[in-house]
């Protein structure tokens, strides 16, 4: 994976944070204690944990971003940390904490591959959730992170957008549902030059980025070829963003409007270290 790919991609991260603290609400979050993110990766998790209990679980949250789901997981119990790329995305997740009143979650700048030394200890559970997949180039070396990361008998769970639904069209005036984007993986990043953030319609300074397709057999067959051990895997109908112009909001997540054709919007994949 190319270090200059690397590189524009951190860049444009860092830019996000601060929008992304507006969007996200992150500062109503934190002074919340009542407020729980990331209920469907808890839900996922809930049947491999003893009890269905976080409480005093060690974990780890690969690709934390600004922090509220690994925060979400401390309110529930569990001693975790996060690990980021961007150190800006890091220092407001660290700040983020501190607001919420929660030492049990903390956060570590450190590429995926590196998690393992810098943090220097294995965790019972692990998650990596809602867009993450398409920022790695190299699966192979992710999963074995994973691995490394497990004491035996660990969990950890992958919940991200299907590769289906990534294939589909983006720019269209219309719900037709029309596969225009690689589906399977070739390797090679696809270049987007929107610069748009999250939260502002104001273009970025550091507006390109570049992103991986994965198809779904090279995700699992990663996971595999690492020595992890599959035990549940889910296709689901919601989604908690906007992927494509033609999804509609409800309580659950968005949703494809009815009389659409029935495609995979998320899949979620737990795996264990034997």
């Amino acid at each position: 994976m190319s270090d200059a790919f690397v590189a524009a991609n951190m860049r444009n991260w860092n830019e996000r944070v601060p929008n992304h603290l507006i969007a996200y609400g992150a500062e109503a979050f934190a002074d919340d204690p009542t407020a729980i993110w990331a209920s469907t990766e808890a839900e996922l998790l809930a049947p491999f944990v003893p009890g269905g209990s976080f409480a005093g679980v060690q974990m780890v949250h690969l690709q934390c971003h600004i922090g509220p789901d690994t925060i979400s997981f401390a309110r529930r119990g569990a001693q975790i940390v996060g690990t980021d790329l961007s150190g800006e995305a890091i220092a407001a997740a660290t700040a983020l904490a501190e607001r919420a009143g929660t030492p049990n979650a903390s956060f570590v700048q450190c590429a995926n591959k590196d998690a393992p030394e810098v943090l220097g200890r294995r965790f019972d559970a692990g998650f990596t959730s809602v867009g993450v997949l398409a920022w790695l180039g190299d699966l192979d070396a992710w999963a074995a992170t994973i691995h490394r990361l497990l004491r035996p008998g660990g969990i950890f769970l992958i919940y991200d957008g299907h590769p289906m639904m990534s294939a589909m069209q983006y720019e269209r005036e219309d719900d037709l549902l029309v596969a225009g984007e690689p589906y399977f993986a070739t390797g090679e990043p696809v270049r987007f030059d929107d610069g748009v953030t999250y939260a502002s319609s104001t273009p970025m300074e550091n507006n390109v980025t570049y992103q991986w397709p994965h198809d779904l057999a090279e995700i699992l067959t990663a996971l595999l070829d690492a020595g992890l051990r599959i035990e549940a895997f889910g296709e689901h109908r919601t989604i908690p963003w906007q992927a494509l112009p033609s999804l509609v909001p409800t309580e659950q997540g968005w949703v494809l409007p009815e009389g659409s054709p029935s495609i995979p919007l998320m899949f979620s994949v737990v795996v264990r270290r034997p």
